[in-house]
């Protein structure tokens, strides 16, 4: 496990594309579409008398289908639900690249996740939808060394909640702060909520931009249309990264001369803008981009 703030070097997930794990079409879709992570779905996005052929369909789908440079992860039904082993026996020879764990409250679960896949060494993500996983994240964040990102779901914690979904999200913007400081805490990357309204792409864009700014590494989608916005959002421009590679370069000159804090531009310089800079050609580079 990283140590506490480092920042780690982890692959770009600024789009989770979530597609139902029974619909061969849609997932030959997905596959296609340059998101950075597929999500498979066995849970929320498969009807009950669905499940098991869903399976089926996910296995086939991973062995036989190229997805390109995007992450093929699947998304379990929850540990303790009756599907959940037979969602891991039925996937797992079929290499996913990781799995998406739903509804997670307790750090038994995401041990109990590790111990079915071991000794795979698959990377893990755990959802947070619920009052009790709010309360839960720093133990949940702390779990499991292959734990690599806490992703937030408003749309289960508001109704686990009984709040009223906003547009504005006031019901959610406590939790949604709280998971990405539990993230930062743990080197995790944090993922942000989906946006349901397919049709409002400027709505898309700034919360989007918004969750960026918060430090969220990337955002889930439920449709291919939303992954350009998603990615413009959570990939710093060329203006940025110049600025930021910049900043770097100059500071690490001045430590060498043994100094602190400095001026550049008319600005003054310190260790949290340094960090911040770090942190954006972090991404910059797990985009490709440097």
């Amino acid at each position: 496990m990283s140590a506490p703030g480092e920042i780690r070097s982890l692959r770009a997930r600024r789009s989770l594309l979530f597609v139902p794990g029974d619909d061969a079409r849609k997932i030959a879709k997905a596959a296609a579409s340059g998101a950075d992570c597929v999500v498979l779905d066995l849970e929320d996005g498969v009807a009950t008398d669905r499940k098991l052929a869903a399976r089926q369909t996910v296995a086939s789908s991973l062995s036989s289908l190229q997805f390109g440079g995007s992450e093929r992860l699947v998304r379990v039904n929850p540990v303790g639900s009756e599907l959940h082993p037979g969602d891991i026996e039925a996937t797992l020879s079929s290499r996913p690249d990781g799995y998406v764990l739903p509804k997670v409250e307790s750090p038994e679960q995401v041990q109990q996740l590790a111990r079915r896949t071991f000794p795979s060494p698959l990377p893990l993500l755990a959802l947070i939808e619920s009052a009790r996983g709010v309360l839960e994240l720093k133990e949940i964040a702390g779990s499991d060394p292959r734990l690599v990102a806490l992703l937030f779901g408003a749309e289960d914690l508001t109704a686990d909640m009984g709040a009223v979904r906003t547009r504005a999200g006031q019901e959610a913007a406590w939790a949604r702060g709280a998971v990405v400081v539990a993230a930062a805490a743990f080197s995790l990357q944090a993922i942000d909520t989906v946006f349901v309204d397919l049709h409002d792409e400027e709505g898309l864009h700034r919360e989007s931009l918004d969750a960026c700014g918060m430090g969220y590494a990337g955002k889930m989608a439920i449709h291919p249309k939303q992954l350009s916005l998603i990615h413009q959002a959570f990939t710093p421009s060329d203006e940025e990264i110049a600025k930021a590679c910049r900043l770097v370069e100059v500071h690490a000159r001045h430590q060498d001369q043994g100094k602190g804090a400095f001026a550049l531009d008319g600005r003054m310089v310190d260790w949290p803008m340094v960090r911040a800079a770090e942190h954006l050609l972090a991404r910059a580079r797990a985009a490709g981009k440097i």
